[in-house]
């Protein structure tokens, strides 16, 4: 009887294991079945194709998003929390690694590199950059300092 037994909690848990679908959300609200043979679909309906024109370039212009920083001329940098920076120095993850590593993924000095805007704690942070007049976003979790990617 125990055989049984335990042969039934192995398959229900055999079972359970081999289903490792994934529903996500995307940044629009839409959510995503993820299957685990590396194929994916919409779960929701989707959305009913209106009979309206797509407006043209020529009749209304869509804004670019300009990833510009326009900085002051005066502009100072964020103060940082020097107890939080103490401790990452062990762990060369400081701002001034932090700078030297940007500059050296966008081939400038680190002199170009300008810190912006800041979010931190001890064990993350997030770090926005001007570069080359161009924003870009580094985060921190622990002394890993890796650039921000978008997904979807």
């Amino acid at each position: 009887m125990k055989t049984y037994f335990f042969l039934l909690v192995f398959l229900i848990s055999l079972i359970s294991v081999a289903q490792n679908n994934h529903i996500v959300k995307t940044d629009d609200g839409r959510r995503v079945l993820l299957k685990a043979d590396f194929t994916w679909e919409y779960i929701d309906a989707p959305q009913a194709v209106s009979s309206t024109p797509k407006p043209t370039v020529a009749n209304n212009p869509m804004p670019k998003e300009t990833t510009n920083c326009n900085l002051p001329e005066d502009f100072v940098e964020p103060s940082l929390d020097k107890k939080i920076q103490s401790q990452l120095k062990k762990g060369r993850a400081t701002m001034s690694h932090v700078k030297k590593k940007v500059a050296k993924e966008y081939n400038c000095d680190v002199s170009d590199v300008t810190l912006f805007e800041i979010s931190e704690i001890k064990s993350k942070a997030v770090y926005h950059f001007c570069v080359k007049g161009e924003e870009v976003i580094y985060k921190r979790i622990g002394n890993v300092i890796i650039k921000k990617q978008k997904f979807f």
